[in-house]
């Protein structure tokens, strides 16, 4: 029986808008990338199949490097495609070595910002494999009507419909020479933007720049394919990833998802990054706002690269020793060092006290401490809003969620503005004192001294660059439904990503009941 084995961390959203590149200029940040071997990350360990998914019947690793063949007892009848299943690629250096063998119809190709679908297969850019020399090192579009991007020796220009222009810039025969079809070859495929450049040992075999707003597309899943014909055997070792910083002033933003940890409806982690994502993405589309987004799952990621081109990390989670910032501290302070942003949601604006609290009060300007901060639910009035851009388009509202509040804050509370504030009411405290309810500092705080709670706060970083921002609702998914709860973490994404905010904030229609039940970890019962 065959093992399918697939995983989908991500859904590949609408297309950005492509981006004109001078040639020239290009190809000098290109040659910078090329002489610079660090930040390259190895995604295959060697070993084992870890982190990519394909049916193992026909995907498995031999002498260190992963092995795809079809035999004449064991055929297919379609394509077949190892995904990498940590990640997806935006703008990115991509080198691995590889081999085929085979008959000349032999033929494999390198996937990237595909499209993937349910059943495994994918469909996009690929970078070309075969026996034969005819279509190696082409960038093809497989699965698609685009067919054929640009031959071997060709820069092209993708324009929408058929116009699109084509110019030969090197001898075919002549690249085909510096390639080895008997033995290892590296291949080493780049996306900037709009702009593929492909290049076999060093040398360049295609480059196209995609000016074709529908149909460019700007992020998407990585893999290898097996194709369909003659017993044949493709094999890749090597495989390493390095990302690089989005280019136009668009904003890289990395949501991680924690794992599920309550019922149905309940800290839906997953379901609440993925919408926030798409109406990122959706605004994005419109060109309100130049915002690119991933999700990750199931807390730290095993993308080695998953903040190398981060802009700005949310953090929506579970919280205290569990969470996975205080897990994984070290490793986060270069990234936090490099000025990238911090938000963090619900959950996980909790850290234990100590290292953890000091660098959350460092980062995110606030964060919520044990026998300090409570978690109630009630319901809070937002009477009033201050003059920031996160509070852009959003009026006095009032909702019922979890607000955790008296949050610790740095002394004078220097470099926070708080955004939404509110009295809780003295129903709120009602609970036994315990690490998380009750304690006789926020009950002065609230009871006698009357000091409105902040939930929401903006932070700029002594730096005076570096932002955060933190958040204490998020309880219910169903929060993501109220306009002003959502818009408010939208105008903040953008803000801490030191981005404009637009003038009426970040434009995101209400989701549908059916949006809403999509990506949730636990899944209601039925009646």
């Amino acid at each position: 029986m065959t093992n399918r084995k697939f995983a989908i961390p991500f859904t590949i959203s609408p297309q950005r808008i492509g981006i004109v590149f001078c040639f020239v200029t290009q190809l000098m940040v290109l040659n910078l990338f090329a002489q610079d071997t660090e930040g390259f990350h190895s995604i295959f360990d060697g070993k084992s199949l870890n982190g990519w998914n394909g049916d193992t019947e026909l995907w498995r690793v031999e002498d260190g490097a992963i092995v795809g063949q079809t035999t004449d007892e064991k055929t297919i009848k379609s394509n077949q495609f190892l995904v990498w299943g940590n990640g997806e690629v935006d703008d990115f250096v991509l080198r691995v070595k590889f081999r085929i063998s085979g008959t000349p119809q032999a033929n494999s190709g390198i996937q990237f910002r595909s499209k993937l679908h349910s059943e495994g297969r994918l469909s996009g850019y690929q970078a070309d494999i075969d026996r034969s020399g005819k279509y190696i090192g082409i960038l093809y579009s497989e699965g698609t009507q685009r067919g054929i991007l640009c031959e071997r020796g060709q820069k092209a220009t993708l324009n929408s419909g058929s116009k699109n222009q084509k110019e030969t810039v090197a001898d075919a025969a002549k690249i085909l020479g510096h390639i080895n079809l008997d033995d290892w070859n590296e291949f080493e495929v780049t996306a900037i933007g709009n702009r593929f450049v492909n290049k076999i040992n060093g040398h360049v075999t295609a480059e196209v720049v995609d000016m074709d707003k529908e149909l460019m597309v700007e992020k998407g899943a990585l893999g290898f394919q097996l194709h369909v014909g003659p017993a044949m055997k493709i094999e890749f070792k090597d495989v390493r990833l390095k990302r690089l910083p989005l280019t136009n002033d668009v904003k890289k933003v990395v949501f991680v998802a924690g794992k599920a940890s309550h019922g149905p409806g309940i800290h839906e982690h997953f379901a609440g990054c993925r919408l926030l994502a798409e109406h990122l993405d959706r605004a994005s589309k419109e060109n309100s706002i130049k915002t690119l987004t991933t999700v990750y799952r199931n807390g730290w990621p095993a993308d080695p690269s998953a903040f190398d081109n981060a802009d700005v990390i949310v953090c929506y989670c579970d919280g205290g020793g569990g969470h996975y910032l205080h897990k994984n501290l070290e490793a986060f302070k270069p990234v936090m060092d490099r000025g990238v942003g911090l938000v963090l949601l619900h959950y996980g604006v909790e850290a234990p006290k100590g290292d953890s609290g000091n660098h959350f009060l460092k980062w995110a300007g606030g964060y919520f401490e044990t026998d300090w901060s409570v978690n109630p639910i009630w319901n809070a009035k937002f009477e009033t809003l201050p003059d920031h851009p996160i509070a852009r388009g959003i009026k006095p509202f009032e909702f019922h969620d979890e607000w955790y509040y008296h949050m610790r804050f740095p002394a004078d509370m220097k470099g926070v503005t708080p955004i939404l504030s509110a009295l809780p009411p003295a129903d709120s405290l009602t609970r036994p004192d315990g690490p998380h309810s009750n304690n006789p500092h926020v009950r002065k705080a609230v009871l006698e001294d009357k000091l409105p709670q902040h939930v929401g706060w903006a932070f700029v970083r002594e730096d005076g660059k570096s932002r955060g921002f933190g958040f204490t609702g998020g309880h219910f998914h169903k929060s993501w439904q109220n306009d002003s709860f959502r818009k408010t973490i939208l105008n903040a994404i953008v803000w801490t990503a030191n981005l404009e905010v637009p003038e009426n904030g970040v434009p995101s229609l209400s989701p549908t009941d059916e949006e809403m039940n999509v990506n949730q970890d636990e899944k209601k019962k039925k009646k």
